[in-house]
């Protein structure tokens, strides 16, 4: 019964039927955050723009397609998840929110991304996989500090030459796109400590020995005829990769997120899956 109400009120547009769901939400979180993911919500609450020391907004699965402009009095958040929404362009709104570090925009139907976010210079992961992008949008290489790109699951063939000034940027994940080549721009980047470029279509791979700050690179499920020289230390994970047991991908990539989400903002140790062997 519970499930058929909240559905029920999903359809109606009335913000006071769509409070059934936030009820709860009358004073500002002691934690300072609001987690409003899988309610179905149509509509953003937008009582919850009067909570102006929240620092994380989680408003994950929902069938959202824009965001009122009162949202731009949150100017203290931090943490902002739209992704599992119905978003086909990101609401300028968002990139009014000049703090913010983290931004979730996966799985949307967004086909670029608007110049305006170049204004979130603080950004240090976008996570913008499963949209509809077939080219990388040029205002990412503005994000000076970016440091995790997570691109995957869209439609890209290549990538901007203008990547590699995001001299912060310390892991890239591309997989499930449409690369027939391994991004050239890739081999400028000597900071770069995770790449993934699983289930493309790249033949091959150049060496990546000179990439000295590299820990692990996922290269599997692409017609590829080589493995990618690495050097020595760095994890493969692909066919013909000589380490095992390999590092599942899916644990590879829930690093990337526990490493910009931990509180004193230092990456932690690499767990010991992702590690070189002892020499």
């Amino acid at each position: 019964m519970g499930n058929a109400i909240r559905a029920l009120v999903a359809y109606v547009p009335a913000d006071c039927c769509q409070s059934y769901l936030v009820r709860d939400l009358r004073e500002m979180p002691t934690d300072k955050m609001v987690d409003l993911s899988g309610n179905q919500l149509r509509h953003f609450p937008v009582h919850v723009c009067s909570f102006r020391e929240l620092v994380k907004l989680y408003l994950s699965d929902n069938h959202l397609n824009s965001l009122p402009p009162e949202l731009g009095q949150l100017q203290n958040l931090q943490i902002l998840a739209l992704d599992f929404n119905n978003f086909k362009a990101l609401p300028q709104v968002v990139c009014t929110l000049k703090q913010l570090c983290i931004l979730y925009l996966g799985n949307n139907k967004l086909c670029d991304l608007p110049s305006e976010l170049s204004r979130l210079q603080n950004l240090r992961t976008l996570w913008v996989e499963a949209n509809c992008l077939t080219q990388l949008p040029d205002v990412v290489c503005e994000l000076r500090l970016l440091k995790t790109l997570h691109a995957g699951s869209n439609a890209l063939r290549l990538l901007p030459a203008r990547l590699q000034h995001l001299q912060e940027l310390r892991t890239i994940w591309l997989s499930g796109n449409l690369l027939t080549d391994f991004p050239a721009v890739l081999l400028h980047m000597p900071f770069l400590e995770v790449i993934d470029v699983d289930r493309n279509s790249i033949h091959y791979f150049p060496s990546l020995v000179h990439l000295s700050s590299l820990k692990l690179v996922i290269y599997d499920h692409n017609p590829c005829r080589n493995a990618p020289k690495v050097a020595k230390g760095v994890r493969r994970v692909g066919r013909w990769a000589e380490e095992t047991p390999e590092p599942d991908p899916r644990k590879a990539r829930r690093y990337a997120l526990t490493q910009e989400e931990s509180q004193d903002g230092e990456a932690p140790a690499l767990p010991s899956l992702l590690l070189p062997p002892n020499s």
